[in-house]
């Protein structure tokens, strides 16, 4: 139980760490780390919009981590591989919401048009004066 402890405190580590980062705004937009949609990766902004939303589940998931570990190096055998289990899954499942609702806020954040705006409504009259074919 001595590895999967360590296995566990080095995951919580490392995803705190990017968790951390996130919430900063400091971690730049990459292949391997933070939430990595296409909707995400579109500019710096969204990427660190989104990773900044996820940033409090990953927290929660590398703290998850760390109670298997401790669970991993305390707990009798049977009790402390259920508990690496349930914790494992746990974090799992914590990252995932994170990362799911901060693809589903970037994914509504639509890009910024060039061109006209929508506040002056010249837009919506262009063409009013040409003959209709």
């Amino acid at each position: 139980m001595l590895i999967v402890a360590i296995l566990l405190f080095l995951i919580a580590l490392a995803v705190g760490a990017v968790g951390v980062a996130a919430l900063t705004g400091k971690l730049p937009r990459n292949r391997w780390a933070g939430v990595r949609t296409p909707e995400s990766l579109r500019d710096d902004a969204t990427f660190a919009m989104s990773n900044k939303i996820a940033a409090p589940s990953m927290l929660g998931a590398a703290a998850l981590c760390v109670f298997g570990g401790v669970a991993a190096l305390t707990l009798p055998t049977i009790w402390g591989v259920v508990a690496v289990v349930v914790t494992v899954v746990a974090a799992l499942l914590t990252a995932g919401a994170g990362g799911s609702i901060a693809a589903r806020v970037a994914e509504a954040t639509k890009p910024e048009e060039a061109g006209c705006g929508t506040s002056c409504g010249s837009c919506s009259l262009r063409g009013m004066c040409e003959p209709t074919a």
